[in-house]
């Protein structure tokens, strides 16, 4: 197999990897914070242990970031040479300024684990809220580097280099928003339907349990408002994907023939021989109304660009359907638990909710993975849309093949701590009961 195919599954393999820690390292801190700041309000015991308990869960979901992180940086220059001589001095100060967020993040984390009855109290929650803001400028400035690869602006082309000419016009270049703010989303509603069913889980078993209580209600509340604001997120979205990137509108959604009034397709499964996408659910002309606000707009279909720069249609359209039916799934999960609130009805009582929630978890990184993969794989051929062609990019060393064996089985062993520690915390749950002191703690 060529050198083409191993870098690129090595280096989906990594952003696979590292996107959950990364979701995870934006949202954390936040429900962190929130219990802290509940146990100052109410004084009660269980949102104290809580605010502990997660404030160990995001040190180690920051270290295996961390660590995963670094492994990126590398791969970006020893598998894509031609890239970082190119984009280098481009994508280097965004870059610059994670390094600087990242190391931010890190003081304050410090702060925050080592700060308990050693600062005050006002003090130790300003910690935890400028881990949770520093998390997310740190995944900002690396969103928007990857955002500059989809809609390339603030250089010219010179003998066919890249001259960097406005640092600023690149990082906040067309597609910074919508990537930024629907990614960041994405990690609040993953992350806190991710925390509740682990706790929704343990609740079906202990239904009494305070502690397991708070924490769904906590979690849910985060993720489910993120889960409600992601579909206008995804429909802002799509209509800059359809200005920027029509080719990778095109694959999403299965169309293949330039059309006026252009159908939304729901499933199916694209065949590019036939030129068409089959056993769709086809909506009339709602497509061109989600693209271009406007149901008789003209969607250019596959077909009209050149053979040689079309991302493949099938993994694009199967990996946006799930992305879009999961993240309506969260949706409706987050409106059916917003109801059982507003008819008083408790979390415990509500059993079919609880086992939907617990579902709902490992679902919401599928739907992270589905959505890089649409953003990843949707920009094919190219590394910089328009200007570099992946295949011109990778290096040309031999022996990837043994490389991505190495970092393989590296990040099945940052997985198995991480699953190890996190069974730790969970298998060692306090047991709260209403004015009770906890028990097992």
């Amino acid at each position: 197999m060529s050198e083409l195919f191993f870098a690129r599954a090595q280096m989906g393999l990594s952003l696979a990897f590292h996107i959950v820690f990364a979701a995870i390292g934006v949202a954390m801190p936040l429900l962190m914070v929130t219990a802290e700041v509940l146990w100052l309000r109410t004084r009660e015991r269980v949102y104290l242990e809580l605010a502990h308990r997660w404030a160990k869960g995001t040190a180690i979901f920051f270290a295996v970031g961390a660590v995963s992180g670094t492994v990126l940086s590398f791969e970006l220059g020893l598998l894509w040479p031609r890239f970082m001589k190119d984009a280098g001095a481009i994508i280097g100060f965004p870059f610059a300024l994670e390094g600087f967020a990242f190391f931010t993040e890190a003081i304050f984390l410090g702060i925050y684990l080592y700060g308990w009855d050693r600062v005050g109290e006002k003090a130790h929650v300003l910690a935890g809220a400028l881990v949770a803001l520093s998390g997310q400028a740190s995944a900002v400035f690396v969103l928007t580097a990857n955002a500059w690869m989809n809609a390339p602006t603030g250089f010219h082309l010179e003998a066919g280099k890249l001259v960097l000419d406005d640092p600023i016009a690149a990082m906040f270049n067309r597609a910074a928003l919508h990537e930024c703010l629907h990614m960041g989303l994405a990690s609040y509603a993953a992350t806190g339907f991710g925390v509740a069913s682990i706790h929704a889980r343990r609740l079906l078993q202990d239904p009494e349990n305070l502690f397991h209580r708070r924490a769904v209600s906590i979690a849910l509340a985060i993720g489910g408002a993120a889960a409600l604001l992601l579909p206008p997120s995804g429909h802002f979205s799509a209509t800059r994907v359809a200005e920027l990137q029509p080719a990778k509108l095109a694959a999403a959604e299965g169309q293949f023939q330039t059309e006026r009034g252009a159908p939304l397709r729901i499933g199916g499964f694209p065949d590019r021989a036939a030129h068409r996408t089959r056993f769709a659910i086809e909506i009339p002309r709602m497509l061109s109304f989600l693209a271009y606000e406007d149901m008789d707009a003209v969607v250019k279909g596959l077909d009209d660009f050149p053979e040689d720069a079309r991302p493949d249609p099938l993994l694009v359209h199967l990996a946006f359907q799930v992305m879009v039916g999961i993240g309506s799934a969260l949706a409706l999960v987050a409106v059916w638990a917003t109801l059982e609130k507003i008819r008083k009805r408790t979390l415990a009582g509500s059993r079919w909710l609880l086992r939907a929630i617990v579902v709902s978890g490992p679902l919401a990184f599928g739907a992270v993975e589905a959505g890089w993969m649409v953003t990843e794989l949707g920009r094919q051929p190219w590394v910089i849309y328009g200007v570099l062609k992946v295949r011109d990019a990778v290096t040309p060393v031999p022996g990837l093949g043994v490389e991505l064996v190495v970092f393989s089985l590296l990040y099945l062993a940052l997985a198995a701590v991480v699953v190890l520690l996190l069974h730790r915390q969970v298998a060692q749950s306090p047991v709260f009961h209403e004015g009770e002191e906890p028990a097992g703690a």
